[in-house]
């Protein structure tokens, strides 16, 4: 059996799970009263709205998105409907294809960024001296790229439950 946590870090991994869940429901829930997109909805257009031509293989989106290939289909033909990307295929390699970001996508998101903007900063940002920032910054970025070398936690290899944690017995 694996050891547990010491209250200390086990407090701190309560924390991060809760806030972190908190916060990203509230930012979806008012994302969607204000602009009828979800979070995902927006993550897709910001990243496509910095793209070169304003467009990503699908595969690279899925990566991005930290999204099984299935959860991105099902995501791009959502948001295919109602006319913020279209889904094309690549110019250099016809097999596969690329999402890309309509004027409509566009303009939404325009219009969606400074609400959640505000939001991001009323909920967390502004809470943050600049130490705290770049500590939070340093930590995560280092957690990003040592699970995305590892390859081993792809959406498809994620268990239920597999994040609970238990207090290490003194």
């Amino acid at each position: 059996m694996e050891e547990g946590l010491d209250a200390e870090r086990l407090a701190c991994w309560r924390a991060y799970v809760e806030s972190s869940q908190l916060l990203l429901n509230r930012l979806d829930d008012e994302l969607r009263g204000a602009s009828e997109l979800s979070l995902a909805d927006y993550h897709v257009l910001v990243l496509l709205s910095e793209a070169p031509r304003q467009r990503l293989r699908m595969g690279e989106l899925a990566g991005r998105l930290v999204f099984s290939p299935s959860r991105l289909t099902y995501q791009i033909s959502s948001m295919e409907r109602r006319g913020l990307v279209a889904r094309q295929s690549c110019p250099e390699d016809r097999r596969g294809s690329e999402a890309v970001l309509t004027a409509a996508g566009l303009l939404t998101l325009r219009d969606a960024a400074p609400q959640h903007a505000a939001s991001v900063r009323g909920y967390l940002m502004d809470d943050l001296d600049e130490a705290e920032v770049a500590c939070l910054t340093r930590v995560f970025d280092r957690l990003a790229g040592r699970l995305r070398a590892d390859g081993t936690t792809t959406p498809a290899s994620r268990t239920p439950g597999s994040v609970s944690v238990s207090v290490k017995e003194k």
